[in-house]
């Protein structure tokens, strides 16, 4: 059953339920006509019970729209993430923040001038500072009661901050950055890395190769922003190029594609909401963003609700799982559409849907090893060892001709054999047979002029 059924039964049964609390309600009696008086109450008469008032909803858990759109509070009936740990590489995640008290379990600084817990807030300017914030409260903020307050996908489930540093902030280099930031993120228990940024180009450098084979031989899913076309991001840049990642494009509230908070591109896996989202910033103040940024941190929540259901489950299959309960797009293009990869992410079906088993990963046709063994060059950082891969079968080539016999080195001022065949001979040639041209024209015009003065002479 996709989304949108779930939702018309829920729909029809809220009607039924509505129903039956009408039909159940005491019916209160009219014995009297217009013309009697209503008889005195009795002091024995039950007094009726005093209403209890409806609480009104807290706006910024109604704002959360994708909880209910998207399977997540279904998906609760299950779990909410307990015993999972997603690691949010980004800016910072800041400390003295209600709602996630006791979400963030650890962290680390890459960027050198950060605080070394990774809590310190990084950025040139106040979005950026905010944004590791945002992604976090997204995945995996607690609320601040049982209905109040901004809950994330996964409120059950550990944050690691892990800060860098973009633009100018750090001197160390941002690939350098990005790589040690998904070693520690490995080293330190996280099920998840989210990587909330692109670099609007296709290609990364070697030192990525290490990193992210590192956190896949590790069974860790990197989940990866697909960037916004506001941004300047009109194709999917790295780290989002990169094989084996889920990457996360972004659709608007009605299910369509974004058009300036995503972009397009193949390697997009799965999409999810990204305009009117929620985030908490560094103040503790609820700020409404929209990007790719802050969709792939709701998918990073899903996952960490399907990894809390099925802990023995590796990358591969938490992936499928993923995508395969995806629910197909309005405009989608085939099983694989370049602006909503499989398809819109439904959250329960995500968790509790039955899905087969699969022994690769379902959203690259290639594995980060072999792109590796097939594009760099011996020796470089990511080169894999001998033997890691099949051997391809040799291709037969024809034999090449003999090669030329080597030639003694000889003085350039005199002639060679070669000069002699190819320049001098044909032009000795040329010239001897211009020259006897010329002296037949000459033979020819002296006996003109000869046989003219004897007819003159006769004459």
């Amino acid at each position: 059953m996709t989304r949108s059924a779930r939702r018309r039964s829920g729909a029809v049964l809220a009607a039924l339920a509505v129903a039956y609390a009408l039909i159940a309600l005491p019916q209160a009696s009219f014995a009297a006509t217009d013309d009697d008086e209503a008889p005195e109450p009795t002091s024995s008469a039950t007094p009726s019970p005093t209403p209890t008032p409806t609480p009104t909803p807290d706006p910024v858990r109604s704002a959360e729209y994708w909880l209910e759109e998207y399977g997540i509070a279904e998906a609760w009936e299950t779990t909410r993430g307990e015993g999972t740990t997603i690691a949010v590489i980004d800016s910072g995640v800041a400390s003295d923040i209600d709602e996630l008290d006791g979400a963030v379990t650890g962290g680390a600084d890459m960027s050198g001038v950060g605080s070394d817990d990774g809590r310190t807030p990084l950025g040139s300017d106040v979005h950026t500072r905010s944004h590791g914030t945002w992604v976090a409260s997204l995945a995996a903020a607690r609320g601040t009661g049982e209905d109040e307050g901004m809950i994330g996908v996964a409120p059950a489930a550990n944050i690691l901050s892990v800060s860098i540093g973009f633009q100018s902030v750090s001197e160390v280099p941002f690939d350098q950055q990005v790589a040690d930031a998904m070693k520690w993120s490995v080293d330190n228990s996280a099920d998840i890395i989210n990587l909330s940024f692109t670099t609007n180009q296709t290609a990364w450098g070697t030192i990525w190769d290490e990193a992210f084979l590192y956190a896949l031989e590790h069974d860790v899913l990197v989940v990866v922003a697909a960037g916004n076309r506001a941004g300047g991001t009109e194709v999917v840049g790295a780290p989002a190029t990169i094989p084996e990642a889920l990457v996360v494009g972004g659709v608007d509230p009605s299910g369509r594609a974004s058009d300036a908070a995503s972009t397009q591109g193949v390697s997009i896996g799965v999409s999810g909401p990204s305009e009117k989202l929620l985030g908490i910033g560094p103040s503790g103040e609820i700020d409404e963003w929209s990007g790719t940024s802050g969709a792939a941190p709701i998918i990073s929540g899903v996952a960490a609700l399907v990894k809390s259901a099925h802990p023995d489950i590796d990358v591969n299959n938490l992936i499928n799982r993923i995508v395969r309960s995806a629910d197909r797009a309005p405009d989608q293009d085939g099983a694989r559409d370049p602006s909503y990869g499989f398809g819109i992410i439904d959250a329960a079906g995500a968790v509790s849907s039955s899905i087969g088993a699969v022994s690769s990963n379902p959203v690259s046709d290639i594995t980060l090893k072999e792109w590796i063994r097939l594009n760099r060059s011996t020796g470089s950082t990511g080169q894999l060892e001998s033997g890691t891969q099949p051997t391809p079968a040799p291709v037969e080539l024809p034999a090449l001709p003999p090669r030329d016999a080597p030639v003694e080195a000889s003085n350039p001022y005199l002639p060679s054999p070669e000069s002699l065949r190819e320049v001098t001979l044909p032009l000795f040639a040329l010239t001897a047979a211009g020259s006897l041209v010329l002296l037949g024209v000459l033979v020819v015009s002296r006996r003109l002029r000869s046989l003219r003065a004897e007819r003159d002479s006769g004459s």
